[in-house]
């Protein structure tokens, strides 16, 4: 996922640092040293992975924007300079429209805020802004920057002596900056002593932790192929009023089957990933020569530029699904499931991707239970009938759900003057529509006798009476008859009796008389 690194510029990160050796670095040293150990992981680890530089401290700035170039990140690292005091609350505000800008509000985002722990003096400091940000539950004027308006983690970096009694004051502070977005994030601080070693080991613990790239085996059958997933899959968790779930994603990815690319539609996902092979380099030969001259090769040695050479199932497996229009479900840990597609963002490039639905056996309302999916083979009929173009999804519901049933609403005024014009439009197309006639003034006799509203009944049998007068002398005999039938049954005991329906007047008129 994206990244925002934020690294404060206040001049309290210019204070000195003694190190073992006797020399002298200042906090932003190690915050840009700690920065450049997390790019590189980040590089090696993470290639598809967006980053930004913001740099704060009165104000806030972008000095690059979302990228893939690790190397400009870091030059822009060595022009950094010192402005004034800490303050946080610009910076907060600021990203929240940034990131909204550039991903949206669906996509997550990782903030590592790099600072010394200090918080700041006078106005604007961090204790007055929280103090200020807890009222505004009570206050609707107050508007506290967190959560952010896009869903993303909070890491707060302290480059600072954990015993030290200003990191101990300023701790509670910046736990209640996490709390505020959610509880999503941590405040991290070295272990040791500050200096060089301790801040890249916290930074290398957080690459670990939060930037660790998913490797699995994906399996279908006896065909396997170890991929990677980027973004990184996240346990899922959900916290319900009698059951908590917790789930997380397996190291086996397993197809379970296929499906028509129709049939699954636009089901509901919790997250997407793209999947990407994992080339295993395979011990090869040393290119050595042999008395005769000759070369021969030596385990140990690495041919490269071979990767696209090598067989791949994930390969495949993509050509296979675009060309038939299909997804693969995919068993991603326990009851857990999601499908695989070949989804493409330009009519030239696509790439395999994996989407996951919900926890649970129902995730997809309209394919019932995945437990009951089987292939047709296993059918004794073919579930799909004579007709191959016919499939056998949606499945219907066992129960009749009232919501099921067509209804009339008439919430605004609008929605009842649609139905009386269409019975009208009907009525003046007698007796060709006939039947589309009588079908919708029974449904708007009975919608009106459900709500108590008998008054309509007359006010539509004197509109068919007044359509009735004004029938041209060419029409047909049968519509100004059966226009009276309606209107006087309407106003009789069967017309307000919910339980009958109006039903045509059989007369010996026919469509051919002249």
């Amino acid at each position: 996922m994206p990244t925002i690194i934020a690294l404060d510029v206040s001049l309290s990160m210019c204070r000195p640092v003694k190190s073992e050796a006797q020399e002298d670095y200042s906090r932003k040293n190690l915050a840009i040293h700690g920065i450049s150990t997390l790019l590189d992981y980040m590089s090696g680890n993470c290639k598809l992975e967006f980053t930004s530089l913001v740099v704060f401290s009165y104000l806030w700035e972008q000095l690059v924007p979302f990228t893939r170039d690790v190397d400009s990140i870091k030059t822009a690292l060595n022009t950094v300079g010192d402005f004034s005091k800490t303050c946080l609350e610009p910076f907060l505000t600021g990203i929240s429209g940034m990131v909204v800008e550039e991903f949206g509000g669906t996509t997550p985002v990782q903030v590592v805020l790099v600072t010394d722990g200090s918080t700041g003096i006078g106005a604007g400091c961090l204790s007055n802004l929280i103090e200020t940000w807890n009222q505004a539950s009570e206050d609707p004027t107050i508007r506290c920057p967190l959560p952010f308006a896009f869903k993303g983690k909070l890491i707060v970096v302290c480059i600072a002596n954990p015993s030290s009694p200003e990191v101990k004051k300023a701790l509670p502070l910046y736990e209640r900056l996490i709390e505020l977005n959610n509880g999503d994030g941590e405040v991290i601080l070295p272990d040791n002593t500050l200096s060089m070693s301790s801040v890249q080991d916290v930074f290398t613990k957080l690459a670990d932790k939060y930037y660790s790239p998913y490797t699995g085996l994906l399996t279908c059958g006896h065909l396997k192929c170890n991929i990677t997933l980027y973004p990184s899959p996240e346990p899922f968790h959900r916290e319900g009023e009698f059951v908590s779930i917790h789930k997380t994603v397996s190291d086996t990815l397993e197809i379970c089957g296929f499906m028509d690319l129709q049939d699954i539609a636009s089901p509901p996902t919790v997250s997407r990933h793209l999947v990407l092979p994992v080339t295993t380099k395979s011990k090869q030969a040393d290119k050595v020569q042999d008395s005769n001259g000759d070369n021969i090769k030596k385990e140990g040695d690495e041919d490269d530029g071979d990767d696209g050479k090598i067989p791949s199932f994930t390969v495949l497996l993509h050509g296979s699904l675009k060309v038939e229009s299909m997804v693969a479900v995919t068993k991603v840990g326990d009851e857990w499931y999601g499908i695989l597609y070949s989804w493409a963002d330009s009519k030239k490039k696509s790439s395999l991707m994996l989407s996951l639905f919900e926890p649970g056996l129902e995730a997809v309302s309209w394919l019932g239970s995945l437990s009951y999916l089987s292939p047709i083979s296993d059918f004794s009929e073919p579930p799909y009938g004579d007709d191959d173009n016919r499939t056998p999804f949606p499945v219907r519901p066992k129960e009749k759900r009232s919501y099921a049933q067509s209804c009339v609403v008439w919430i605004k005024a609008v929605g009842l003057q649609a139905d009386l014009q269409k019975v009208i439009r009907h009525a003046r197309k007698l007796p060709d529509k006939q039947q589309q006639f009588y079908k919708e003034l029974n449904r708007v006799r009975k919608a009106a006798l459900s709500f108590g509203f008998t008054s309509l009944l007359e006010a539509i049998s004197s509109m068919l009476e007044r359509e009735c007068r004004l029938l041209p002398g060419t029409a047909h005999p049968d519509a100004a008859i059966q226009l009276t039938h309606a209107a006087s049954t309407l106003c009789s005991d069967t017309g307000k009796d919910a339980s009958q329906t109006i039903m045509p007047l059989r007369t010996n008129f026919s469509q051919d008389d002249s």
